[in-house]
């Protein structure tokens, strides 16, 4: 943690559990009876509960979106750029919420937990979870918060997807929807990517069908290789060409396969980094949730409909060199939402930055954000619309 802790951060934060004996059902067909949601909160809750902001988790995210743990952690929250005082998520307005989806290795239910019905792990045998599953645990999450109806649902990537299904499942219960750097659904190219992720793991010999933790081992090359591959994809061409270009370490050839590019090393790091600190089976849960993602399936396959369900405002952002999740893919959703007549504001980011882009400090991505949450905020505290800022 820095010497002293900033003015805009939220600071020492604790995450809390909260327990659920009711069953949830599941798309799959599949009851999870009991369940665990770990969660972090920012800001106070007002008086009459309207200014509660949903924070939904991309990927390989968690509830640890803002602040610090304690005195000795080294970085903050995986979005502290954008949540704390003065930010664009401002904790002096909002009162944050952000947990670690069922199915995560960061203290909810997931595979890596105890199966009451075996008392070991639950591994390979627990369900498989989708993006509707995760927004029908959210929503018994606030209402154990207390909170009938979320100022707005925020998230980026599969983060915007939940979003998007919030909004959809659960009109009367969100004013506003954030939807960044996201899609309606995984194109097949997208859906390739993940299976090769997928498939580094499962051939892993130190997998043993999912079931490693039992053999005290787990898939780290496997894990390695799934996150190099996931990681080009998040970058564009150009910020891999301005950070490392084709620098290399030595500054000549050794004509060999251990690592001469900075690039390779980069990589190496990040998937060694990522392989200590992620659960496989989560990732492959995670993955498939990616896949799975189409809410049109449910309204005879016209994603019109699915958003003629909706009530709330939106705000959907991309970035211009993300072709993970290009920006055609949010004007799909923007070209919807304008068909069946809802009020939607839509911003292209100019930058290099890739599918990251969601994540990271571009100024005029920040101002966008702030201004909408600004009108977010003027809503609830029945301000004048030309309200200082």
């Amino acid at each position: 943690m820095p010497d002293t802790i900033p003015a805009d951060s939220v600071g020492i934060v604790t995450p809390a559990t909260l327990h659920f004996d009711e069953p949830l059902q599941l798309e799959c067909g599949r009851t999870l009876a009991e369940y665990d949601i770990v969660y972090e909160t920012y800001g106070a809750l007002n008086a009459n509960a309207s200014n509660a902001v949903l924070i939904c988790h991309a990927l390989s995210g968690h509830h640890h979106a803002a602040g610090y743990h304690s005195a000795n952690d080294k970085r903050p929250g995986w979005w502290d750029n954008c949540i704390g005082p003065g930010k664009p998520i401002d904790t002096n307005r909002f009162f944050v919420v952000s947990l670690n989806n069922i199915g995560g290795c960061h203290g909810s239910t997931g595979p890596g937990s105890i199966n009451p019905a075996t008392s070991q792990p639950w591994g390979p045998d627990f369900p498989m979870v989708t993006v509707k599953d995760w927004v029908n645990s959210q929503a018994k999450l606030a209402d154990r918060l207390g909170i009938e109806k979320w100022a707005a649902v925020i998230g980026g990537s599969l983060g915007g997807m939940q979003a998007l299904q919030w909004a959809i499942d659960y009109p009367d219960r969100l004013s506003h929807a954030a939807v960044i750097a996201s899609a309606p659904k995984l194109s097949a190219q997208n859906i390739a990517f993940n299976e090769v992720a997928r498939q580094s793991i499962i051939t892993d010999p130190n997998f043993h069908g999912g079931r490693y933790y039992l053999h005290d081992t787990y898939p780290r090359q496997g894990l390695i290789l799934a996150r190099m591959v996931g990681h080009i994809t998040y970058l564009s061409e150009d910020a891999m060409r301005a950070k490392f270009g084709r620098d290399l370490q030595s500054g000549r050839f050794h004509f060999g396969f251990d690592v001469e590019f900075q690039v390779e090393s980069y990589l190496r790091h990040q998937g060694e980094t990522f392989s200590r600190n992620f659960d496989a089976n989560t990732y492959l849960l995670m993955t498939k949730a990616l896949d799975y993602f189409d809410p049109a399936r449910e309204f005879d396959n016209s994603f019109e409909l699915a958003l003629a369900q909706t009530k709330c405002r939106f705000l959907v952002v991309s970035f211009t060199t993300d072709w993970r999740f290009a920006p055609q893919r949010s004007e799909e959703i923007v070209n919807g939402l304008v068909t069946v007549g809802r009020d939607v504001s839509y911003a292209e980011i100019d930058t290099d930055k890739g599918h990251d882009g969601f994540l990271i400090d571009i100024p005029e991505y920040l101002k966008l954000f702030s201004a909408y949450m600004h009108r977010v905020a003027v809503e609830i505290e029945g301000e004048a619309p030309n309200a200082a800022s």
